[in-house]
């Protein structure tokens, strides 16, 4: 059976209130992102020092919640044309890896999201379209930039996750499927958002979800939007209000049948009006997203 979270911060970077909140609502799993530090500083995860990383894991262990994993947004918008593997960027962001790596076995946590570079849009193509449109090489390129991080993660024993995020150059379970498979390791799985993969024109279920359920799956992350792709433009929804609606029953039941026994974390990310607080519009949607996925 699912395991069901949340993103903690789209409850509140404050890490004891949002604590709260999940026990309040039988929540176990509370995925990291950004975090108020006691101080009042705002991080985000990896930048912690030892200090509050001890911190974090005193708060979990009180009110009973596991760390499902670590999101940080390492990869997120490098031009994956320009970057090469002595790029100081590309080693930056390597040095992030490694300090979510050492946060995640810190606080017993066995995941750790990594980000695919920024998108080119078309990436194959035939019949001319090479030619005019395709970004020749930029998969390739992908490959070889993913490499080292996958091998690190396999030194390490750690599993990491793959967004299909907007904006990525993975943007669908079938490039996430794709990705997988060609770098043939077992310490990269997908964190699919399936609302996000909306936005490149696959629905989430069974075109989706077929991609994966095969042992590629290694998170979820779920919520809800309406989408016109041809205005560029997303608004965040209620759970089960918006596109996402006509796919969700039959992606439970999916789920329930084969097993998944990974986490499902609510990115609450909905907020119901200018005035209104993320809050807010996490207790508007954990209501429906608990009855689907519980």
């Amino acid at each position: 059976m699912a395991k069901l979270g949340v993103i903690i911060d789209g409850i509140s970077r404050n890490l004891e209130h949002a604590l709260t909140v999940m026990n309040e609502f039988q929540l176990t799993y509370a995925e990291l992102q950004y975090l108020t530090m006691p101080d009042g500083t705002d991080k985000e995860v990896g930048e912690m020092t030892t200090a509050e990383i001890d911190w974090i894991q005193r708060l979990v262990k009180s009110y009973q919640v596991k760390v499902s994993c670590l999101s940080r947004h390492v990869f997120s918008g490098l031009p994956v044309g320009k970057i090469t593997t002595d790029h100081p960027v590309y080693l930056q962001q390597i040095e992030d890896l490694k300090k979510c790596i050492h946060m995640a076995k810190a606080l017993d946590c066995s995941l750790v999201r990594i980000m695919s570079f920024r998108k080119e849009m078309i990436l194959f193509g035939s019949q001319g379209a090479e030619e005019w449109i395709v970004a020749n090489d930029a998969w390739d390129q992908l490959l070889f930039l993913m490499d080292q991080p996958v091998r690190i993660a396999e030194d390490e024993g750690i599993t990491l996750v793959v967004e299909t995020g907007n904006g990525s150059m993975i943007t669908s379970a079938y490039l996430a499927r794709q990705l997988i498979d060609q770098l043939d390791t077992n310490r990269l799985k997908v964190l699919w958002d399936p609302c996000n993969s909306l936005y490149c024109n696959e629905k989430a279920y069974p075109d989706g979800y077929r991609h994966l359920q095969d042992g590629h799956l290694g998170h979820i992350h779920l919520k809800d939007a309406r989408i016109d792709i041809a205005k560029a433009t997303v608004q965040f929804a209620p759970f089960n209000t918006g596109d996402m609606a006509q796919y969700l029953p039959d992606l439970a039941h999916a789920l329930k049948d084969d097993d998944y026994a990974g986490i499902i974390s609510l990115e609450s990310v909905y907020r119901p009006s200018t005035t209104s607080s993320f809050e807010d519009g996490f207790r508007a949607s954990i209501g429906a997203f608990q009855q689907l996925f519980g």
